[in-house]
């Protein structure tokens, strides 16, 4: 969080906290302070608009010379105090929400770039963000250039001299794929573009890409942030020049602003996401050990195991956790064969979810080629290394010997 003069009568008042406070009381603490009413539970502020005492008052606001709440579309109290949260657990000065992960890439995009443009991006990131860049912005003149998740030297092959921004997602969804986020700062820094980094598998509990030397932060909150599988959410972290400049700006014209409601279930999840990370990572581990030893399983991708390619970075860059995202591929003869079997492990689960959501405590799976990748053309697909037999499991808090049970339930059929 940027420093202030917690007395300037201009800017809104921050949460006095000891400057050294460690990320989990961060985590339950930061925001606001609370109203003249002394709730200890942060308030739900559901208003589209704000009273100001006079016409002069209200001027001042709206031209930004005052910090204060005008309107909902781009200020309010409670999406403030999940701002300030995330923020402060991703260690960046500024954070500004979106109604969701998708938009906030787009405001991303709209706020840092422009017709001409260019973009690095992992060819392994979500099929969706894939759509957005090549697709959406591809219309408008934006270029995007695909490139390895894991080979830097690609990375660095790929940079033009209209490149402005560098993109990757570590790990990578849904193959668990793990970029050198410093290695990628510096082509980035090096080449005067900006490097993003979508922390969503990990979130800032496990991972602050900031601190590895990343501009900016996207965040689904949609996931780990939320946690229960109850909201839709996004957010971008970064310096205070871009949130409180470029993306604010297109925030106030575009609108793809976060519902208080929203921002309120969001920020209560944050309060609990160190421990929940922490247990469900310790469940995914175990799991994917278990998986690599069933003779139906062609292979595991899960960075805490040993037998991932980027095992010791992912362990270095994510504080020794390996996340709670688990992918593997069945056994069979044909791409045919085996989406049939992978339909049938899925099919036969009577605990596990099938959703292609994750983040939740309740444990969901879901055929990555058919669904989160499934806008994709093939050829797209096996680029990334999805395959037709691939599985995705994001662990929850369920016991991991019931989640075994049920998985074997279907591994029995193949």
């Amino acid at each position: 969080m940027r420093s202030r003069d917690h007395t300037d009568p201009k800017r809104l008042p921050l949460v006095d906290l000891p400057d050294d406070a460690r990320l989990d009381t961060l985590a339950v603490r930061q925001g606001l302070p609370s109203t003249p009413w002394g709730e200890n539970s942060e308030a739900l502020f559901l208003t589209s608009s704000f009273v100001h005492p006079d016409a002069a008052t209200a001027a001042a606001r709206f031209a930004q010379e005052e910090e204060a709440f005008v309107y909902s579309r781009f200020t309010n109290p409670t999406t403030m105090m999940m701002e300030r949260r995330l923020a402060a657990l991703e260690g960046t000065e500024a954070c500004i929400a979106t109604s969701s992960g998708m938009s906030a890439i787009m405001l991303l995009v709209m706020g840092l770039l422009k017709a001409g443009d260019h973009v690095i991006c992992s060819r392994s990131v979500f099929g969706s963000t894939i759509k957005l860049l090549q697709g959406e912005f591809g219309k408008f003149g934006v270029q995007t250039t695909f490139v390895s998740q894991t080979d830097v030297a690609e990375w660095r092959a790929a940079l033009q001299p209209n490149t402005k921004l560098l993109f990757a997602e570590t790990p990578s969804n849904p193959l668990t794929e793990v970029c050198d986020i410093r290695a990628l700062a510096d082509v980035a820094h090096g080449a005067g573009a900006l490097l993003a980094v979508d922390n969503c598998f990990c979130s800032p509990a496990l991972q602050r890409p900031a601190s590895l030397g990343a501009d900016l932060i996207i965040h689904s909150g949609t996931k780990y942030l939320d946690g229960q599988g109850r909201v839709v959410a996004g957010a971008v972290c970064g310096p205070a020049a871009l949130i409180d400049g470029p993306f604010m700006s297109v925030m106030r014209s575009a609108g793809m602003c976060l519902s208080p409601f929203n921002a309120w279930v969001v920020l209560k999840g944050l309060e609990t996401l160190s421990i929940r990370m922490e247990a469900q990572g310790a469940r995914a581990l175990q799991l994917a050990g278990w998986l690599e030893a069933q003779p139906q399983v062609a292979r595991v991708y899960y960075p805490g195991l040993p037998s991932h390619p980027q095992h010791a970075l992912a362990m270095a860059q994510q504080g020794g956790n390996g996340g709670a995202v688990v992918s593997f591929v069945v056994r069979g003869d044909t791409p045919e064969a085996a989406r049939a079997n992978a339909f049938a492990v899925i099919d036969a689960t009577r605990i596990c979810s099938i959703t292609s959501n994750l983040g939740d405590t309740k444990t969901t799976i879901t055929h990555p080629s058919s669904t989160s990748h499934g806008r994709l053309t093939e050829a797209q697909r096996l680029a990334a290394g999805i395959t037709q037999g691939m599985i995705r499991v994001a662990v929850g808090l369920e016991h991991v010997d019931d989640l075994k049970a049920d998985l074997a339930l279907g591994l029995a059929l193949i």
